[in-house]
């Protein structure tokens, strides 16, 4: 229990501001394909996400993950930003791990910092 409060008090908090936060800063850009938001469409057309529908029927979805990288480049922590859709939110952080793996560059030396990604679905209409 005492290993468990001592690593807990070694992560930096979750930044309240977001926007000042840089974006993570990714070797390979990660391209969103029609298929990753295809998961998001059908969570919005079962009615388990409390998102408007568009007048024109094009959604455009946008989940900001905030995410604190190691010194080694490796995601230690993500959380997502709440847009009313916990398994949109959920799957964004699983995207960003995703992206993330092996394509963040190592900073030797560095204290762990936080980033911003940002998910953006995009389909419809």
């Amino acid at each position: 229990m005492l290993a468990f409060l001592l690593l807990q008090a070694a992560v930096p908090a979750v930044p309240t501001d977001w926007s000042a936060l840089a974006p993570l800063p990714y070797l390979t850009a990660p391209q969103m394909t029609p298929p990753l938001a295809h998961f998001v469409a059908d969570e919005i057309a079962a009615g388990r996400c409390s998102l408007p529908k568009p007048a024109d029927g094009h959604y455009v979805i946008k989940v900001e993950v905030a995410t604190l990288v190691g010194a080694d480049g490796s995601v230690r922590r993500a959380v997502p930003h709440a847009i009313a859709c916990p398994t949109v939110e959920q799957y964004s952080v699983g995207l960003v791990l995703t992206f993330a793996r092996a394509n963040l560059p190592p900073r030797a030396g560095a204290a762990d910092q936080w980033y911003r990604a940002t998910i953006v679905y995009d389909w419809g209409g």
